[in-house]
């Protein structure tokens, strides 16, 4: 099944162009129209693959437990992207890459880490912008690598290497794109590349500004959905709040976080500018995968370079290391493969994922 949805990805280039669609005049002859003519040439099969094979040297030789393990498994992680073919190789994905990447650079190699914050974190505003939301992520894990301790002017200048990410985005949100602009974009796209710009390239019309970026949503909204994506953040989240909840860095004296007990806390206080990613777009279903992924990416990344101490006594007795084998297989079974949230706001859970993707694909098979 993953292969095949590989293929009708790598079938249709246009999907492709409209997660490169630019936002701003600057990047429409430059960074993203490059893009979408690399993305005509690269397939997203390389693309996902690259992901994926990080996402097994970060994963692998790491001590599972059954709740570790049930947060890697989860239906928001690396299994969302496969039972929802919208969001495969979309452009969050050559995030997950740049922010894995960093992740291997060793913590003593401090130059080149900022080297490579300087140069790939206002690229991947350029990718995806909304990135920006992400960035506590970043800065959190340069606080406790290199045990920030104090606000003082030495610890602030650190934090020099975010600045261009932060400029290129401020340009961004205060240089909208205009009509003229937009239609000189599309007609380049059209004489170049051979290519329509639609869907995330179309939405620029309508949300250029600040305030239409959050009007959009709010016919959308309502308690169902409110309801829905609490139940999916809760569930989804659920094994991975658990060990946030046991878990405590080694060093108590580190800014911010010297002020909890455990991570739950802080991590959702560097989740919380995510919730104006949510007011902004309709895809509520991504923007929980996403967000899960740069929190256990975070987590996992604390865990292997021991900067964490995790309660194993309350690990240990927690019900779900204490029921049988095979009770614990048929829990992860339906929790890990009996549902995923989809891709936007007005979309139900969608039920036995696991079931209904070969299923689909067979049938698209017998159509072609």
């Amino acid at each position: 099944p993953i292969i095949y949805k590989m293929y009708l990805l790598k079938s249709s280039s246009s999907i492709i162009l409209s997660n490169f669609c630019p936002t701003n005049f600057l990047s429409i002859f430059t960074f993203n129209t490059f893009l979408v003519g690399v993305s005509n040439k690269i397939s997203p099969v390389i693309i996902l693959g690259v992901y994926f094979l990080l996402i097994y040297f970060f994963l692998r030789n790491i001590k599972v437990d059954r709740i570790l393990f049930l947060s890697i498994f989860t239906p928001i992680f690396i299994l969302y992207p496969i039972a929802e073919i919208e969001v495969l190789a979309r452009k969050e994905i050559f995030i997950f890459i740049i922010l894995l990447i960093y992740l291997f650079i060793p913590i003593n190699k401090i130059s080149l880490q900022n080297i490579y914050k300087i140069i790939m974190l206002p690229l991947s505003v350029l990718i995806w912008e909304p990135v920006v939301f992400f960035l506590l992520f970043w800065i959190s894990l340069d606080i406790i690598n290199n045990k920030y301790q104090k606000i003082n002017l030495e610890n602030l200048t650190k934090l020099l290497p975010y600045l261009p990410v932060v400029s290129v985005a401020f340009y961004i949100i205060f240089n909208p794109m205009t009509l003229g602009q937009h239609d000189q974009m599309v007609e380049f796209l059209a004489n170049n590349f051979n290519e329509k710009c639609y869907m995330s390239c179309d939405l620029l019309k309508s949300k250029s500004t600040i305030f239409q970026q959050f009007q959009v949503n709010f016919s959308k909204y309502s308690f169902e959905v409110f309801l829905r994506y609490f139940l999916i953040i809760i569930i989804g989240f659920g094994p991975l709040f658990i060990l946030l909840f046991y878990s405590k860095l080694k060093d108590k004296n580190l800014i911010f976080f010297k002020n909890f007990n455990n991570l739950l806390i802080p991590f959702l206080f560097i989740l919380s500018p995510v919730l104006v990613l949510f007011a902004m777009g309709y895809d509520w279903g991504r923007w929980v995968n996403i967000s899960y992924v740069f929190s256990i990416i975070s987590y996992v990344y604390l865990y292997k370079k021991r900067k964490i101490f995790i309660s194993e006594n309350k690990i240990q007795n927690n019900k779900l290391n204490k029921v049988s084998k095979k009770i614990f297989v048929l829990f992860f079974v339906i929790y890990c493969f009996g549902w995923n949230p989809k891709t936007v706001i007005t979309g139900d859970v969608a039920s036995f994922p696991g079931y209904r993707i070969p299923y689909k694909v067979f049938k698209l098979l017998n159509q072609q």
